[in-house]
């Protein structure tokens, strides 16, 4: 297995076939176009977007199920088109995409960006951050207790930014 040196989880092996193309890039980060999900048990439902080609590139996320049970994925038929999809609908979230919230930690409380997450097309590992084009959710959608598993979330960003201290924090 190929092994990445990363400045959050130090040597980290990976397997090459789980990696996740972004083949527009991310927005912000358009050079980025290849990530690895890490998931550490303990800080479930957070998982991490680490860029396999910049060891301090690395994104906090929360599947949007996680923040909002309800929640309506809508993305428009180019980002459909790049993951492969039908763009005659909208893919099912969990069996034929995975949806990610990226979750920030700036100026207080965690937020997470409801308005543009992460899509991952599960079969082919194709993503896309899928921006919305209304107004429904919001990019800094508060973490409070809307579940009880955001707690945990909470307390594990909490935990990942304090072993991180000397690393430069995930975005």
């Amino acid at each position: 297995m190929p092994l990445l040196e990363t400045l959050r989880f130090g040597p980290l092996e990976y397997d090459a076939t789980g990696a996740i193309g972004f083949p527009c890039g991310v927005p912000g980060f358009d050079g980025e176009r290849r990530f690895v999900l890490v998931e550490q048990p303990a800080l479930a439902p957070l998982v991490f977007l680490q860029s396999l080609e910049t060891p301090g590139l690395c994104f906090s996320a929360v599947p949007v199920g996680a923040i909002d049970p309800n929640y309506e994925l809508e993305v428009t038929g180019d980002d459909l088109e790049i993951l492969g999809l039908d763009s005659a609908r909208q893919p099912e979230v969990g069996r034929e995409v995975l949806c990610l919230a990226i979750v920030a930690a700036q100026e207080g409380a965690p937020t997470a960006n409801l308005l543009a997450p992460i899509v991952i097309n599960l079969s082919l590992r194709v993503a896309v951050q899928a921006v919305r084009i209304d107004a429904r959710y919001s990019h800094r959608h508060a973490l409070g207790e809307t579940r009880s598993s955001l707690g945990k979330a909470r307390s594990g960003l909490d935990e990942a930014q304090r072993r991180s201290d000397e690393a430069p924090p995930c975005s």
